[in-house]
């Protein structure tokens, strides 16, 4: 909204904002919340209460961007639209989704308080189809079935171009008992959880306002533990290569990537529960975190016995688990205002 003379309306005080739009530590700054759309894109470019959280979660999508499409540059990598990719996308899929509903949920939440709701679930929404994104790909690229070929990419992510010997890549479990997790529960746990974590972070927002901050943080660390399971297997287990093989060195890498997820992970979540200020400091560490995730690919003439990728187990997934979302999303955007703000 613009005075007349097209100068943009004076920000205000906290004191001044309905009690959903004010944040903790913030006492200045806000915007008011009646915003037009062009009034919500102008904003980016003046210093308000939002502006470093859009930033921070707007700049990364660039450079996310830069990291993943190098993969395709790789030499002896398939052709972009190979099956072998079809994780990568969906993982590029839930973080491209991510970084972009959170900066527009930053910006466009002025707009009407109803606005703010629906681009905070939406928000929600998002993180929890990164965690299904990153669980396909964590299954296809580091499952107990699948090879590990890391060399030293900054993001954890390469594929060899050299093949093992056949003796050199065991194609059985270390731990059978879990194969049956794996095989069969391993990708539809991570959706269940991921759609209850959207539920329960929606609900934050209406009902457990109190320590909304302490439930959410907590309410992701479940999808964090469901989708690392691959990667907690190969950090237990004995690598699949042999010791002297060239790959053994870059398996054993897989270690370093995932604590350092895990350490920005961490960081992040202080930051988120503590509310300091400047919460564009836990969008730092978040995105972090999603560079050092140790998202292995396989090489294309993996000896093991896991399926290959499809349509419908890649793509297919995402798709429902998104519809499932905007589902619930609907649904919690109906009744989110049935109790007074």
């Amino acid at each position: 909204m613009l005075l007349n003379d097209c100068q943009p309306l004076p920000l205000l005080r906290d004191t001044d904002v309905p009690p959903r739009v004010k944040e903790n530590f913030i006492l200045t700054g806000y915007r008011f919340p009646n915003y037009s759309l062009r009034d919500c894109l102008l904003s980016a470019f003046r210093p308000t209460n939002e502006t470093g959280n859009f930033w921070t979660h707007f700049l990364p999508v660039f450079v996310f961007f830069y990291y993943f499409v190098e993969a395709f540059g790789w030499e002896g990598a398939p052709h972009g639209d190979a099956p072998f990719f079809y994780p990568f996308w969906t993982y590029f899929i839930g973080v491209f989704c991510l970084l972009m509903a959170s900066s527009m949920a930053h910006l466009l939440n002025s707009m009407s308080l109803v606005v703010r709701e629906v681009c905070f679930f939406v928000d929600y929404g998002t993180i929890s189809a990164y965690t299904v994104g990153s669980s396909l790909a964590y299954y296809y690229y580091i499952h107990p079935q699948a090879g590990i070929v890391e060399t030293g990419n900054h993001n954890g992510s390469h594929m060899a171009l050299e093949h093992e010997p056949r003796e050199a890549v065991t194609s059985s479990y270390a731990i059978p008992e879990f194969s049956v997790f794996f095989e069969t529960f391993y990708i539809p746990s991570a959706c269940m959880v991921a759609i209850i974590c959207i539920l329960s972070c929606c609900n934050t927002r209406q009902r457990w306002r109190k320590h909304r901050y302490v439930i959410r943080t907590l309410v992701f660390l479940l999808p964090f533990l469901v989708s690392s399971t691959p990667v907690f297997y190969r950090l237990l287990t004995r690598s699949p290569y042999s010791s002297t093989s060239s790959s053994f060195t870059a398996s054993d890498s897989t270690s370093t990537f995932f604590y350092r997820h895990c350490f920005w992970l961490v960081v992040s979540a202080v930051f988120n529960i503590s509310k300091i200020p400047d919460h564009q400091w836990f969008h730092c560490c978040t995105f972090l975190s999603i560079l050092d995730d140790p998202t292995l690919l396989l090489p294309p003439a993996t000896l093991s016995r896991l399926p290959g990728p499809t349509v419908a187990s890649t793509y297919g997934v995402m798709l429902l688990l998104q519809t499932t979302i905007i589902s619930i999303i609907e649904e919690m955007e109906r009744f989110a205002f049935c109790e007074k703000p």
